[in-house]
């Protein structure tokens, strides 16, 4: 895929949308500019997993990390 972008006065571009859809950025997020050998590649800087917005979706009640899952599984047993 190949997409151009014009560079501001002010060094800004707008990144093509089909180039965001590629990466799965949104307004806010962040890319990386990385120079090697051949060229620059961009990436999006990921601060945090992807997956995060859906931990814990199937488990309504039960909080967050080990300690919650135990007491879950004690009073479930009834100890």
């Amino acid at each position: 895929m190949k997409k151009q972008a014009k560079i501001t006065s002010k060094g800004q571009i707008t990144v093509p949308h089909e180039i965001r859809r590629a990466l799965g950025v949104r307004p806010g997020d962040k890319l990386l500019f990385e120079k090697d050998g051949s060229g620059v590649r961009v990436r999006p800087v990921r601060t945090k997993s992807p997956f995060e917005k859906y931990r814990g979706i199937g488990s309504p009640g039960i909080r967050r990390g080990r300690k919650a899952v135990v007491r879950w599984v004690r009073e479930l047993r009834g100890r």
